[in-house]
């Protein structure tokens, strides 16, 4: 937006551009960096996005890795593109975006959280932060745990060895992509050991709702 700045030259009315930054919010902003744009990833996309990208494509292939748990090479092949996803540091190629959901998730946890902790986050702000900052931190937990796995998979010399860590790679990637209802009550909540991707967009969806965001 441009404002204009009067002052008098040699008894001349001299009119000066100025350009005036519009004011935003502290919380505002670091909200925008988990919903809209963030300047390291894909596109810079919301890290929100790029963390549920990379979060499917790693459902996916530990899926197409378990669907025959007697062939080691194809449990093999799909374990190196879910490590991709995960985290992209680890594999010098693969289906994903090239960020990783770890990282993703970590910088979803530290934005959101930074938006809390402004001096002029609302009290709908702050209330949401901490659903989405749990369901982030669980994508976090899981991820590790899957890496760890992955580790186990590609060391394995036969089907039987790798099997089980694929199976808890699939079960792990369908929690970050869907969530868990891990106390059996029907429901999947923020908590921790439940909520993944979907319900840190919902908490993050009603934050938005909540400062007025389309």
């Amino acid at each position: 937006m441009k404002a204009f700045a009067i002052g008098f030259v040699m008894g001349l009315i001299v009119v000066q551009p100025q350009v005036l930054a519009q004011s935003e919010k502290a919380s505002h902003r670091h909200m925008g960096h988990v919903a809209k744009s963030w300047g390291d990833t894909p596109e810079n996309v919301g890290l929100l996005t790029i963390l549920e990208e990379e979060g499917q494509i790693a459902a996916r292939h530990a899926g197409l890795a378990a669907r025959d748990l007697s062939d080691l090479s194809s449990i093999q092949r799909h374990t190196r593109h879910v490590r991709h996803a995960i985290d992209a540091s680890s594999e010098s190629g693969g289906p994903g975006k090239g960020y990783g959901a770890v990282k993703a998730a970590q910088g979803v946890s530290r934005h959101i959280g930074l938006a809390a902790n402004s001096e002029d986050a609302s009290d709908n702000v702050k209330r949401h932060a901490e659903h989405v900052k749990s369901s982030a931190e669980n994508v976090v937990k899981w991820g590790q745990e899957i890496m760890q796995l992955t580790d186990k998979v590609l060391g394995a010399t036969a089907a039987d060895q790798a099997a089980p860590s694929a199976q808890r790679i699939q079960e792990l990637t369908k929690g970050i992509a869907e969530g868990v209802d891990a106390n059996g009550d029907g429901s999947i909540s923020w908590r921790p050991e439940e909520g993944g991707v979907p319900q840190a967009k919902q908490h993050m969806g009603i934050m938005a709702r909540g400062e007025g965001w389309e």
